[in-house]
């Protein structure tokens, strides 16, 4: 069995364990329970009735939240040419070519996101060894593959507070929506972007309830059932 803390232990005995929240509850009570002595990340986790291993069933989608997630991103850019200068006025924090793919090849990942220019990919496509187990593989699904013209507004977009989320092996969706030193509406507006984004790109294929349970929580705070019925295209765009 796990040892919980008491502090943790505390917390969980105010909870009703029977009962399940909007999101704008689940917030607030989140955000009253972090009480750990760091910023803790507040978390999104959805169990979805998506089959992880029908290629038709995959979901993965990127979102800009509004509030961001209390963090500014690291992004390493493999560009050559004019794109390098284009790269570093955007704001990339490492940028390179040939030198940058070689240095990733020791096995440093020192960043958060990385970004591509097309025409980069062909030898780019050499690091999914080392990219691709940390989830930061460029990829165009993700907007991370880009042409030049589209360099400056795909390295923008990451600082601004890009997540990226996807369909784990076991059909649950895990995203940060922000920290809980976040005001509440920021962490609910943020919410409510990232529900959008998912309840979108709910794949074709899947019948019936998409969306079959959902917990909000804090890094070190007790978890909170969501009331999945509020989880309906109509209501979270209202």
């Amino acid at each position: 069995m796990v040892k919980r803390s008491k502090r943790y232990t505390q917390t969980l005995e105010k909870i009703n364990e029977n009962s399940e929240f909007s999101a704008n509850d689940a917030v607030s009570m989140v955000k009253e329970r972090a009480t750990a002595k760091f910023d803790e990340s507040i978390e999104l986790h959805l169990k979805t009735s998506a089959d992880s291993r029908q290629a038709d069933q995959l979901i993965r989608g990127v979102v800009v939240l509004p509030h961001g997630i209390g963090k500014t991103p690291v992004v390493a850019v493999f560009v050559e040419g004019e794109a390098t200068t284009i790269a570093n006025e955007a704001g990339a924090d490492f940028v390179g070519g040939d030198d940058l793919i070689k240095k990733v090849e020791t096995g440093w990942t020192e960043f958060d996101v990385s970004i591509a220019t097309s025409d980069m990919m062909a030898r780019v496509s050499r690091l999914g060894k080392v990219l691709g187990r940390k989830g930061l593989m460029p990829n165009p699904k993700t907007g991370t593959v880009v042409s030049t013209d589209g360099l400056s507004k795909a390295i923008e977009s990451a600082k601004m507070g890009r997540v990226e989320y996807k369909l784990d092996k076991n059909s649950i969706i895990h995203v940060v929506i922000g920290k809980a030193s976040f005001e509440t509406q920021q962490l609910e507006d943020n919410f409510k972007t990232l529900m959008n984004s998912i309840i979108k790109a709910r794949p074709s294929g899947i019948k019936g309830e998409f969306i079959k349970s959902g917990y909000l929580t804090s890094t070190m705070g007790p978890s909170f059932p969501l009331e999945v019925a509020e989880f309906s295209q109509d209501k979270t765009e209202e």
